[in-house]
């Protein structure tokens, strides 16, 4: 009897999940989003999200977390700019700075839309735009190199067309947006390392990341570039903890 009430149960939610699939079936958006600016979720300096009552508030978004190599070696990335080409509204020119370890260096490139889906949900649209980057240090500095992967950027259009960041389930576990997954090459020994970032969380990062409702590093990386971030969130004292933000406050590219 017990069984065929999990059955039935799970049979019910099957049935339930394919009926929501239907309703917010994504289309495609590859034509439509170049009339948008991409840019505006990629540099966003702020998200807006809905707290409860549908009480919706502004909070500063965070820089990205990223990581290279297979030892899980912290990767810093912030864009300074991107710019639509004004001739190909599908690319767009990126300039920025990578650090790591104590190493800053400056990158130009491309990012470039490949694909676009979208789906309407209540009184908005939510999507994602797929995108080719290729981005690449100064060459003329030592350790420099350059990265090629893919990026996931997710948007919204509100009831008043407006193009923004999509922060709907930003109290969600495993919430994330700007999603990279990519490689790095050196120039100099054509040496490959898997580098990933994203806004909130990283793709693909292993056991790096243990947090249940947020990203929390694993403490065996301490020593990788992750000791102010972990001690901003368990320093055995608050002088650890205030450490810890304070350097996690660092405009490091400026």
């Amino acid at each position: 009897m017990h069984i065929k009430k999990t059955l039935i149960l799970i049979l019910t939610i099957l049935f339930f999940e394919q009926v929501y699939a239907q309703k917010i079936e994504s289309q495609n958006f590859y034509d439509e989003i170049k009339n948008y600016d991409v840019s505006r979720v990629i540099t966003a300096d702020s998200i807006t999200v809905e707290e409860v009552e549908n009480a919706k508030v502004k909070l500063a978004k965070a820089e990205p977390f990223g990581f290279i190599g297979d030892d899980c070696q912290r990767f810093y990335i912030h864009f300074i700019s991107v710019i639509q080409n004004p001739n190909n509204h599908y690319e767009y020119f990126v300039y920025g700075k990578t650090k790591v370890k104590e190493i800053v260096r400056p990158f130009q490139g491309t990012l470039v839309v490949e694909k676009a889906i979208i789906a309407k949900k209540n009184d908005h649209e939510q999507g994602i735009a797929t995108c080719e980057v290729n981005l690449f240090e100064d060459i003329k500095m030592t350790s420099t190199g350059f990265i090629k992967g893919t990026m996931t950027v997710g948007f919204v259009i509100d009831s008043e067309k407006n193009f923004k960041y999509d922060a709907l389930l930003f109290y969600t576990d495993g919430f994330s947006n700007n999603e990279f997954k990519g490689t790095w090459r050196s120039y100099k020994t054509n040496t490959v390392k898997k580098c990933n970032w994203g806004d909130y969380r990283i793709p693909e990062s292993g056991d790096l990341d243990i947090g249940a409702g947020e990203f929390s590093p694993n403490s065996k990386y301490f020593d990788k570039g992750w000791n102010y971030y972990i001690l901003s969130l368990s320093g055995d004292t608050e002088i650890d903890v205030e450490l810890g933000r304070k350097n996690e406050k660092i405009k490091w590219w400026k």
